[in-house]
């Protein structure tokens, strides 16, 4: 039976849980993830456990945070004056926003804290920092 190697394109059903068993992705009741091995389309650990897999299979992959989306680095946190927003911004806590720098780079972040004066942003990813579970079927391989 064939097995996905690096270069395949390959169709996979999954779901996605912090060690918690909260579930923060799934393909249930939609399209398989489609990616190409060995791209970069996927996070490292996703895309390693994919190889060697044949169609049917399924399996259960713990992917530390350095396969994921890395450790959570503090010095991605920063605080900006509430003044820096564009004028009638509506802003919450855990809003995703897009900041612009001066060399012309723009980044997501998420607001962390908030308060009359000023934001606290993170551009660390939300699963940063996280030991992800993933559940996986290959469905195919072309």
């Amino acid at each position: 039976m064939e097995k996905a190697k690096q270069g395949d394109t390959v169709q996979v059903h999954y779901t996605g849980t912090l060690e918690d068993g909260t579930v923060f992705d799934s393909s249930e009741g939609g399209e398989p993830l489609e990616f190409t091995i060995g791209t970069s389309q996927v996070i490292a650990g996703f895309e390693e456990a994919i190889v060697g897999m044949s169609i049917g299979d399924r399996k259960r992959e713990v992917i530390a945070a350095g396969r994921a989306y890395g450790e959570h680095e503090d010095d991605l946190i920063f605080t900006v004056g509430r003044d820096q927003l564009p004028e009638g911004s509506d802003v919450s806590v855990g809003d995703m926003l897009r900041v612009g720098f001066p060399d012309g780079q723009t980044a997501a972040v998420q607001v962390a804290e908030m308060d009359a004066k000023s934001l606290t942003l993170d551009a660390n990813h939300p699963l940063a920092g996280k030991t992800l579970i993933f559940d996986l079927q290959l469905v195919g391989i072309t």
